[in-house]
């Protein structure tokens, strides 16, 4: 057996995971450390004239790992000619040229850039008629038992704990089949359909058992999104309802995480339960009021017993006795409330989140989307701006793939009809349209969008950005459309973030000269478009460091529609009362493309606005219970130190 690259973790209780799990800094990391160990495996084998039968996986976890094997590959002479795959899974029916099919996944992400032999890899035939599948589905788990079983397979999971499409409820022993998508599947999978009525019911998967067969299986998970089904998978039962959970039973399975999936994990979460801890601040406010919360007591409340019956005697040792402790934590929760986002002048600003000075402060709101400014921290948006700051807005991207087909044809028609009754003639205007038209009539599921199609579905979006900040009584002058030339691809896979992002958002910066910089720190958006608009943000900052006027700046990160901050993170809460949660919504309701079954909502069906609302009466009420005064609705915010 080949011993595996990737380390067993050690130095803790192992009393809560039922699984080896290993937990890196960041999902590239990781991804290098899975592709090490692939190609010592496919070297082994080749030194052992065998071919190496690798069980692949889609889907966004897998995207680094094939990256870094494509570079073994070009840098480092990685050969792949003994190399035989088998994927897990396909959409039906499904054409193999479609931009959502699995085989063109593959080819465009790994085989298309490696020397596999073609009639190497397996990918399940999403075309076949639906009576043949059955014996297909036969015939593809011969080929693998034929070469003796997989070595090696990669996994990633499902918001409800599928591995490949093996949704809630099947068995452990269940074969290659076609299945029914589960509904929290194919609202995840929406987006990449343009609709939930276009996505898909049904898929071919392999089964459990073969999966369960592998000699090695390593499951691969990154973001927040993914935390609360890692938690259930290695810690909780065994239990066909998470199919993830059947690895617990598999003898060598790792589940390889960056820090984020990680965090709901005891050893990361609540590690005082774990092993013995350095009582950081961080982590005695961390531990208090999830104490607080899990007791459904106010922090005040909290005694001597309450830390002693749940794991944190050496806390109450080392810092007590709880009365201290409840006093200190209290007073640290109260002072991140501020009405005053821009700093409250000729006041006190010692125990405010914000500095007074100076008064009238020049503010840089970073949106990702047109929409995520107002969807995210619209009061505070709106409250910046009544109180005398310079607001301005810079719009990273287009947000052009998120406007629905037929949003598009109802602006065409709109602007030929208006140019026909007033007799206005343009003949590039009337060309864009008429080409948008002709292309949306016919257009095939294969098919990207056409330039025309995305110039109209950017203008639609920006026009409702703009409704937005009128309304909030922003000036056109401050409004910053940038465009950010990796999001501009036309579909779903975006470019890397590259030197002209990065310089774009410089030049937006130093021109402003801000003193506070909002940016989306929602990690947890499903198409990755925050994490680049934010790390394109973070570079552009470090960049410009040196520069005086960046030693005024500070930078506040805001979540967006999937996630809020932790109660124990949250560094300025901003209140709303009633009236100002229906402003908040009226400026959501100008972007009217996002509205009434939006293209990307994630697994979450509810609309922008009744995310936005929940989320922020969820804190306030958070803070209510932790005993503080009740406010109808709270933006959060935390501050990043660069």
């Amino acid at each position: 057996m080949l011993k595996s690259s990737i380390d067993r973790a050690t130095g803790f209780e192992k009393r809560f995971e039922n699984i080896g799990t290993i937990v890196y800094e960041n999902s590239m990391t990781a991804s290098k450390v899975v592709a090490k160990e692939i190609a010592d495996l496919i070297r082994v084998k080749q030194a052992q004239k065998q071919p190496c039968i690798l069980g692949l996986a889609t889907g966004s976890s897998p995207k680094g790992l094939y990256a870094e094997l494509v570079r073994l590959h070009k840098d480092e002479g990685l050969s792949f000619k003994n190399v035989m795959s088998f994927n897990l899974d396909e959409y039906y029916p499904m054409e193999p040229d479609s931009v959502n099919s699995y085989v063109r996944f593959m080819k465009e992400q790994l085989f298309n850039h490696i020397d596999i032999l073609p009639e190497n890899y397996h990918v399940p035939d999403g075309l076949l008629p639906k009576v043949d599948i059955s014996d297909y589905c036969d015939a593809y788990e011969s080929k693998i038992e034929a070469l003796g079983g997989i070595d090696l397979q990669i996994l990633g999971i499902g918001g409800n704990g599928h591995i490949g499409f093996n949704e809630s409820g099947s068995l452990q022993n269940s074969k290659t089949r076609l299945v029914a998508l589960d509904h929290i599947t194919r609202v995840a999978a929406s987006g990449d359909f343009s609709g939930l009525d276009n996505t898909p019911r049904t898929a071919i998967t392999l089964g459990v058992k073969k999966i369960m067969e592998a000699r090695r299986v390593i499951l691969m998970a990154w973001g927040e999104g993914k935390s609360n089904i890692i938690k259930a998978s290695i810690e909780g039962p065994i239990t066909n309802q998470v199919p993830a959970s059947f690895l617990q039973e598999h003898n060598n399975a790792t589940f390889v995480l960056d820090k984020e999936s990680a965090s709901k994990l005891t050893r990361i979460n609540t590690p005082w339960l774990v092993e013995k801890v350095n009582w950081t601040g961080k982590l005695i406010r961390k531990a208090v009021l999830g104490l607080a919360l899990h007791l459904k007591k106010p922090i005040l409340m909290l005694t001597d017993a309450d830390y002693i019956e749940n794991g944190m005697s050496d806390l109450l040792a080392d810092s007590g006795p709880a009365y201290d402790i409840n006093i200190k934590i209290f007073n640290k929760l109260q002072h991140t409330i501020t009405g005053w986002p821009g700093g409250k002048p000729n006041a006190d600003d010692s125990k405010r989140p914000e500095r007074a000075e100076p008064a009238k402060k020049r503010v840089l709101i970073f949106s990702p989307h047109p929409d995520d400014d107002i969807i995210s921290m619209g009061g505070t948006f709106k409250r910046l701006q009544e109180q005398g700051h310079e607001v301005h807005v810079g719009y990273q991207t287009s947000g052009n793939i998120a406007v629905a087909d037929d949003e598009v044809l109802r602006f065409a028609r709109f602007v030929c009809d208006y140019n026909n009754k007033f007799g206005i003639k343009s003949f590039e205007a009337e060309n864009i349209y008429e080409k948008a038209v002709g292309f949306l009539k016919n257009k095939k599921s294969s098919e990207i969008d056409t330039m025309e199609v995305r110039y109209i579905k950017g203008l639609i979006r920006r026009g409702e950005a703009l409704a937005t900040c009128h309304f909030v009584g922003v000036p056109d002058e401050q409004i910053h459309f940038m465009e950010l030339p990796f999001y501009e691809t036309g579909t779903i896979e975006k470019k890397p973030l590259g030197e002209e992002d990065i310089q774009i958002t410089m030049n937006l910066i130093g021109k402003i000269k801000p003193h506070q910089i909002y940016a989306a720190g929602d990690l947890a958006d499903p198409h990755g478009t925050h994490k680049v608009c934010l790390d394109a943000i973070f570079a552009a900052v470090k960049k410009l460091k040196s520069k005086k006027f960046m030693n005024d700046c500070w930078v506040w990160l805001y979540r967006g529609a999937w996630q809020e901050w932790g109660i124990d993170e949250i560094e300025m809460a901003v209140p709303l009362g009633p009236d100002q949660v229906l402003e908040k919504r009226k400026g959501i309701f100008k972007h009217q493309s996002q509205k009434d079954g939006v293209v990307f909502q994630g697994a979450d069906s509810r609309e922008f606005w009744q995310r936005a609302e929940d989320r922020n009466n969820e804190t306030a009420d958070l803070y209510h219970e932790l005993g503080l005064p009740h406010y109808a609705a709270m933006e959060a915010f935390v501050r990043w130190i660069y």
